[in-house]
């Protein structure tokens, strides 16, 4: 007998997205749930269905609640756990493995001040707080992150998320907050898969730092190491186990994997999420959304990128005329109408397809819905940033390394998830309360890394800023 896994209804995951999408426009916007459902070019036009369901959800908060509601209401209509659908395996569907608990101290004292590595330095304090305005002087992060990294500062008594758990799906994943929240002396769960190799560096990187860490160890015996869980045919044992641990939790999703296995793993963690604050009142949720999406994104960012594309952005008018006039209007759009409240920010980057927007929009309908129904919830979006499951596509690479001409600063991975983290601690600690609208929370606190504030529309880039890439990497 195979052993169950979190599943499509059948191989073709563009059906999937494209119903599930449908659904979740249905009652907000019927007109596009049609076209989504006549859309036959899924692959080449995704791009535009999922703006338009951003775009939906703004003016209006109840229009949003129900396409994030709607929408995960379809999407666990069509997937499975084995034979039995996912909304209810967990507590039903028979275990395959049982969990205990392994704890690994670390040996170092906890840091006591909010530090942030870039360029090869640690900066701290004054330094931090220059490093702050020159981000938001330039337009990579919005006021209100630096601000709340501020707050953090000011707050170093935050850092160890006393009385919080945080629970790391993906604890191996280079933008996750695990060794920051370690640093700072916090108690994490880390749950990644059973590999050797990457449960040694989890225990590594807890005995080298400050915190705890719990370790899911199993009773059963099995391949490969006797700690970790695998979240797509574990699920029901994972949930069965994190009931056993005491205290708040905060589940933060951080997986990734490439293709129909990444929105599998959205499901995964999503099942777990919505059992867990069945169960515990006190849970909270945490997500870290991409800039390569579309998001509503403030006025303020809307001038500053007109102001940019009025100066010419990294071109002169005449050759943006010509760049223009020769590739038929396509390269160098401008970002947005110069009277947009909100913009349109679409980032959406066809190299990424459409199984990793179908997941990340999972994730945030899942913090849209939760934080209506009062539960806390941390979505920032993080900046671009040099991870290996990014740079390993070459155009994207390419494009990351010319992205600078074009006013967006691409973060090395220790700089986004130290930075990531801090806003994760502002979020649990600060109480701040949610915004009039869901765009709105999406957008407060963002680092989008200068996306939001280019002069130029993403995509309407992406193909210039590859080819000026291509130079600096071979170089």
């Amino acid at each position: 007998m195979s052993e169950p896994t979190v599943s499509f209804p059948s191989e073709s995951t563009s059906s999937t997205a494209r119903t599930v999408l449908a659904d979740a426009l249905r009652k907000a916007d019927p007109v596009g749930a049609r076209a989504v459902e006549h859309e036959t070019a899924w692959r080449r036009q995704y791009l535009s269905h999922f703006r338009r369901a951003v775009e939906a959800g703004i003016g209006e908060a109840s229009s949003a609640h129900t396409i994030a509601a709607d929408g995960l209401a379809s999407a666990y209509g069509h997937f499975t756990y084995g034979d039995t659908p996912l909304g209810e395996a967990i507590g039903t569907h028979p275990l395959t493995q049982a969990f205990h608990t392994v704890e690994v101290q670390g040996e170092a004292e906890p840091e006591t001040e909010l530090t942030l590595p870039y360029r090869g330095e640690r900066l701290r304090g004054d330094a931090l707080d220059a490093q702050l305005d020159d981000w938001v002087a330039r337009g990579v992060i919005t006021t209100s992150a630096a601000d709340r990294v501020r707050l953090v500062q000011q707050h170093p008594e935050w850092l160890r998320l006393d009385g919080e758990t945080v629970v790391v799906l993906g604890a191996g994943a280079e933008m996750g907050p695990m060794h920051a929240l370690l640093r700072w002396g916090a108690d994490v769960v880390a749950l990644d898969l059973p590999r050797e190799d990457v449960q040694e560096r989890i225990r590594q990187t807890a005995t080298s730092l400050a915190g705890r860490v719990r370790l899911p160890a199993r009773i059963v015996g099995g391949a490969g190491s006797d700690a970790g869980a695998d979240l797509l045919t574990e699920l029901p044992a994972i949930a069965e186990w994190l009931d056993g641990i005491d205290g708040a939790l905060v589940l933060g999703n951080y997986c990734y994997a490439d293709g129909g296995t990444h929105v599998r793993l959205s499901m995964a963690a999503d099942a777990l999420g919505a059992h867990l604050l069945e169960r515990r009142a006190d849970t909270a949720l945490a997500f870290l959304a991409t800039p390569t999406d579309v998001f509503a994104v403030p006025r303020d960012e809307v001038v500053r990128a007109d102001a940019a594309y009025r100066a010419g952005g990294a071109m002169s008018r005449l050759s943006r005329r010509t760049v223009r006039t020769l590739a038929g209007g396509r390269l160098l759009t401008r970002n947005y109408p110069p009277a947009a409240d909100p913009g349109i920010c679409d980032a959406l980057v066809p190299q990424q397809g459409p199984n990793y927007a179908f997941a990340k929009r999972l994730q945030r309908w899942r913090a849209t819905a939760a934080r209506h129904d009062g539960a806390r919830v941390s979505l920032n979006v993080a900046p671009s940033t040099r991870t290996r499951s990014v740079v390993k596509n070459k155009a994207l690479a390419a494009a990351y390394a010319g992205a600078h001409r074009f006013g967006v600063e691409v973060f090395d991975p220790a700089t986004s998830n130290t930075l990531m983290a801090a806003l994760l601690v502002h979020d649990l600690k600060s109480g701040a309360p949610a915004e009039a609208e869901p765009w709105m929370d999406e957008a407060a606190g963002a680092c989008h890394g200068g996306l939001w504030t280019a002069a130029y529309h993403p995509r309407s880039a992406l193909g210039l800023a590859a080819i000026l890439g291509v130079g600096a990497l071979r170089g």
